[in-house]
């Protein structure tokens, strides 16, 4: 095989991970909404959930609504699907906290916004980056030129 072989077998590959992190995606978002849907009438059914959510994965799941939600949002949203926050003597500064940590896991992106109001936007990438920055730039270079590109850069060139 020859190094163009090799190149476009790294090109459907790439193209390959793109498409099922998007497909991912895609699963996560219909899951997410199918989470809060049974949540919703299962409180709706007078049940209760026998695995009670932490309110960590339950401000995940709120996150993956794929819009930016500030703090409040999520407490009014978490409210709407049932969750219990009356252990929290104060709801707000235990979210806050939560959001603050999904922020520095990398999990979430904190958007700043205006009147000192900032939001949070569920960050997952569909794209190649962690297949290691080399691989990664490749991909960009493929999705800006919408072709194979001829070479790729390196740190230093970046």
């Amino acid at each position: 095989m020859t190094t163009d072989d090799y190149r476009r077998a790294l090109d459907a590959a790439i193209a390959e991970y793109e498409r099922l992190g998007a497909e991912r995606q895609a699963i996560d978002r219909r899951l997410t909404e199918l989470a809060q849907t049974i949540s919703t009438l299962s409180r709706l059914c007078g049940l209760t959930p026998t695995v009670p959510w932490g309110l960590t994965d339950a401000c995940r799941v709120v996150l993956r609504s794929g819009r930016p939600m500030t703090p409040t949002d999520v407490r009014d949203r978490l409210l709407a699907i049932g969750f219990d926050l009356s252990k929290y003597s104060n709801e707000l500064a235990a979210i806050h906290t939560v959001l603050k940590r999904l922020n520095e896991a990398g999990e979430s992106r904190f958007l700043a916004g205006g009147s000192n109001r900032g939001a949070y936007l569920w960050d997952q990438p569909v794209t190649a980056s962690r297949l290691g920055p080399e691989i990664a730039e490749i991909a960009r270079q493929r999705s800006k030129r919408g072709r194979h590109p001829s070479k790729a850069r390196t740190r230093s060139e970046r």
